[in-house]
């Protein structure tokens, strides 16, 4: 009887140990299956990750360079390249820009440079001179400071002064001013720009180069005078019967009384 108990219980304690042993083959296989769903998610979470990282970084492109641009021809009131050569007796007054209210545009009526020119001025002793003179080749060169008087427009025919709303108010010192009988006013000096292109009259075209140089530099003037540096007229609007500017000018004029620019 007692081995019959003894074999019972040997066996009990065998199916217990059993049932144990499976139960823990069971957890310990869903501890591993466990396991293997975080690796995998985990593996997710880091690719998605890299993922949005790659979003949020701008890939690595090599750029083409802006193109340059001509400064000098797209951009308004640029200064565009000018020769200085003052002389102190070409200079008739103070010129505040108060008192800028006119561009008058000449011609040479002869030909040569633009400093073969200042210097025949300057030589001559008639004390007279434009701000600039722009060459055939778009060359400029300034002989007279912008804030300074030049003779360039001399008298006016009629009532010049009246028509145009100027007045000699004695800032300008009139040295080698020509005495008249036909004229009797001559106040355009002091409250303009003078600017002479070399040209004769009837002998063909204003080069693209010049006038180009003249849109510039009248752009120029206009941003240098906080807009504008005032109406354009010519020499012969001032003085009636003048020959400059010249008959081939006349539309170029037109235009830059309209839009301050030839074309």
């Amino acid at each position: 009887m007692k081995h019959v108990l003894a074999l019972a219980l040997s066996l009990s304690l065998a199916l217990l140990m059993g049932c144990s042993s499976a139960q823990t083959q069971e957890a310990s296989g869903n501890s591993s299956d466990s396991m293997e769903e975080v690796v995998v998610s985990d593996a997710l979470v880091d690719e998605d990750a890299q993922t949005k990282s790659n979003e949020n970084v701008a890939p690595t492109v090599a750029e083409e360079p802006a193109p340059q641009e001509n400064i000098a021809s797209s951009s308004e009131g640029v200064k565009p390249e000018i020769t200085e050569i003052y002389y102190d007796d070409l200079q008739h007054g103070d010129k505040g820009s108060e008192y800028q209210r006119y561009i008058v545009l000449h011609d040479t009526e002869g030909g040569g440079t633009p400093q073969g020119v200042v210097s025949s001025w300057e030589n001559s002793s008639n004390l007279i001179a434009a701000h600039f003179v722009i060459g055939k080749d778009g060359s400029i060169v300034q002989c007279v400071p912008l804030d300074k008087i030049a003779h360039h427009a001399g008298w006016g025919s009629g009532n010049a002064n009246d028509r145009f709303g100027i007045s000699e108010d004695g800032r300008d010192d009139l040295l080698g001013r020509k005495s008249t009988s036909h004229y009797t006013d001559y106040g355009m000096n002091a409250w303009s720009i003078g600017i002479e292109m070399i040209h004769v009259g009837g002998e063909g075209d204003y080069p693209e180069a010049q006038l180009a140089a003249l849109d510039s530099l009248i752009a120029y003037l206009d941003a240098y005078y906080g807009g504008s540096a005032g109406e354009i007229i010519d020499h012969k609007m001032w003085r009636e019967g003048n020959s400059d500017t010249s008959e081939e000018f006349a539309t170029y004029l037109a235009n830059y009384r309209d839009h301050r620019t030839h074309g």
